[in-house]
């Protein structure tokens, strides 16, 4: 116990962790690393605690992908402010991030962060001695659970990689004779810790399983297909415009000074991503995995199923499309946080708490019916998006026929209307499980009226949708809410990596490492969109676009590849992250917020534009401050540039 708590002190030196605190993260009844690794139970009870620290992916206030990206809004509100600490991510977008006490502090597990390098710590003590395991523990299930463990070592290193770029690299934990200069590590050059990842990722993999077998005991397990997947993503990152050559940080060094990126662009970075997106698609589909199809109803229309395949792929518990999630994300929160009222007499008794709503940006974004963005579709009258008109019969899936809404939601991909919820959209759920047109009114899907006063809509200055929309994906359509005062929330997982981001990921290193598109790139894309229901990429331009060659470049190939993850995978926690590897955040981050009108009462009236906010984005914005106190301590540790 004395060596385990100096091993702990040094650590006081680099991370901040207090020895006690570290103390709570030991399983139950080991009261030593001896103990903890004295036999097999205990040994898989330490197994599950380096699982402990992973991200809460799925809860606004654990992850600043959710709140903090620009798909969001939030109602502003004492109640709020005071009360919840998913504000942490609308905070970040109003520049509210310091060098102080920084928000969603993972490098020290503060203010909604979790501590990866005391993960990364516990990591390296269950690497260290598990070979002191006795004979109940098989050499087979020994290699295992090692490169479990590799695995999720690479994953905490790069989740501080992504947020603070190069970080130092802790490949063993320090020993009790460490003096105070080796504490005072230095942060490690960033293709220097892709490397070493990777590595990790690739010493794991051949003693992973193919598949969880064990589904009731061992699900949320890593296998073969998510360290292959982890890797495919990590080197996308290490290969994008952020991190591959990026002219911002060629002055940036250490004080030995050591660069800390590279200095050049490197086109073999991405040939390397799209080797591994490849070798990582090839796996999953040999495990099992492959495109959502929704089965749980099968009384239903073409258009429904085809709707809520798209929609409920998200929140459908372990479905074959989700290569890795973890046991323990569940979207209860994001989904109280984002599900509207159904009756108006819900609104005094709570059984959902919704303050998030979609941005407008988000809205125009989604593809028409013909596959291409709506500034761009010949046949779709932009200028006038936010003018009124009748919904037509061939829509009733999707909106109540007759119902005035705005151009905007009508002739779009059917993406569109599996993300959000508009004023006179269907939502097909909520203990409504027949199609249009099938049954009794009341049992058929429910209208979406977001109007003032509308059940939907503004009934007080709490739990409505500042922007005049919902979104639906984040809801899972079993969950039921009543005007009885019942309320049931279907337990869901929470995707980290599914097939359709792989698809795409593949498609985007290997158009990024060729000097024109070739057929690969095109298939890899349109895979996701005929699972959406629509045409090829050059198909659709060629006959709808008023950029009928765009596909054909690489740099139009690019924008069209962002825009399609943009749009499969939003509000999924990955925007955050693409927009900043592509070095583009700047672009979205400068322009103004907006909505529609919820205290309008016509139809004239709700839908005009309202500026909700306009957030500022600089260049030091790309990646999280150091806290200051950490520098203080560790004085080779150099701040990211441009914060003070």
């Amino acid at each position: 116990m004395k060596k385990f708590k100096l091993i702990s002190i040094a650590y006081l030196f680099i991370f901040s962790f207090a020895c006690e605190d570290y103390l709570d993260v030991v399983p139950d009844n080991v009261p030593t690393i001896d103990h903890a690794f004295l036999d097999r139970t205990s040994a898989e009870r330490y197994l599950a605690t380096c699982y402990t620290y992973f991200p809460e992916l799925s809860a606004p206030s654990g992850d600043p992908a959710i709140l903090g990206s620009d798909e969001w809004w939030a109602i502003e509100d004492q109640y709020y402010n005071g009360q919840n600490q998913s504000y942490a991510g609308l905070k970040i977008k109003k520049g509210e991030l310091n060098s102080n006490d920084p928000l969603f502090n993972f490098w020290d597990g503060l203010n909604g962060g979790r501590a990866c390098y005391r993960a990364i710590r516990d990591c390296n003590v269950f690497l260290e001695n598990i070979h002191k395991v006795g004979n109940d523990l098989s050499e087979e299930e020994s290699r295992r659970w090692i490169a479990e463990v590799k695995t999720l070592k690479a994953y905490y290193h790069y989740y501080l990689m992504r947020m603070y770029g190069p970080v130092p690299i802790v490949k063993e934990n320090l020993p009790i004779s460490a003096g105070i200069e080796e504490v005072r590590v230095y942060r490690d050059p960033f293709d220097e810790g892709i490397d070493y990842i990777v590595g990790l990722l690739n010493e794991a993999v051949p003693d992973l399983p193919l598949q969880i077998l064990n589904i009731s005991s061992e699900l949320g397990r890593i296998t073969q297909p998510i360290a292959l997947a982890l890797k495919a993503e990590i080197l996308v990152m290490a290969a994008s415009p952020l991190f591959n050559g990026n002219p911002d940080y060629k002055s940036f060094t250490d004080n030995r000074g050591i660069p800390l990126f590279s200095q050049e662009y490197s086109r073999e970075k991405w040939e390397k991503a799209a080797v591994a997106c490849k070798n990582a698609i090839d796996t999953s589909l040999l495990a099992g995995h492959d495109l959502y199809e929704f089965t749980k109803q099968t009384n239903v229309s073409d258009s429904t199923k085809l709707l809520m395949s798209l929609r409920h792929v998200v929140t459908d518990r372990w479905n074959k499309e989700i290569i890795w999630t973890e046991a323990k994300l569940s979207m209860n929160a994001y989904q109280r946080a984002t599900t509207p009222m159904f009756f108006i007499e819900q609104h005094q008794w709570m059984p959902t708490d919704p303050y998030m709503c979609p941005t407008l940006r988000m809205a125009e974004l989604f593809y028409t019916k013909n596959g291409v963005p709506i500034d761009e579709d010949k046949q779709f009258d932009y200028a006038n998006r936010f003018s009124t008109e009748p919904a037509p019969l061939d829509h009733k899936y999707y909106i109540q026929p007759g119902y005035q809404t705005a151009k905007l939601n009508i002739g779009r991909e059917t993406r569109y209307y599996a993300t959000f919820a508009f004023d006179g959209a269907t939502w097909f759920g909520n203990g409504r499980f027949k199609d249009v047109g099938d049954g009794a009114a009341n049992d058929q899907p429910w209208i979406i009226k977001t109007k003032k006063g509308e059940p939907q809509g503004k009934v007080s200055n709490l739990r409505y949708s500042l922007s005049g929309f919902w979104v639906r994906k984040t809801s899972h359509f079993e969950s039921v809410s009543t005007s009885s005062s019942s309320n049931v929330i279907v337990r869901s997982t929470f995707p980290i990596i599914r097939l359709a981001d792989l698809y795409l990921l593949y498609a985007e290193a290997l158009n990024e490492s060729l000097e024109t598109p070739s057929q690969e790139v095109f298939q890899y894309v349109d895979l996701v969109r005929e699972r959406a229901g629509l045409e090829g990429v050059v198909g659709s331009w060629q006959a709808s676009s008023r950029y009928p060659s765009k596909p054909s470049t690489k740099e139009g190939m690019r924008e069209i590849i962002q825009k399609e993850r943009m749009i499969e995978l939003a509000f999924e926690g990955k925007r955050f992250w693409d927009i900043r590897r592509w070095k583009t955040a700047h672009l979205w981050l400068n322009q103004p917020i907006r909505g529609l009108n919820p205290d309008g009462r016509t139809p004239e009236e709700f839908n005009t534009i309202r500026v909700l906010y306009t957030p500022e984005f600089s260049t030091k914005d790309y990646l999280f401050p150091i806290r200051q106190y950490n520098l203080r301590v560790n004085t080779n540790l150099v701040q990211n540039p441009y914060w003070k």
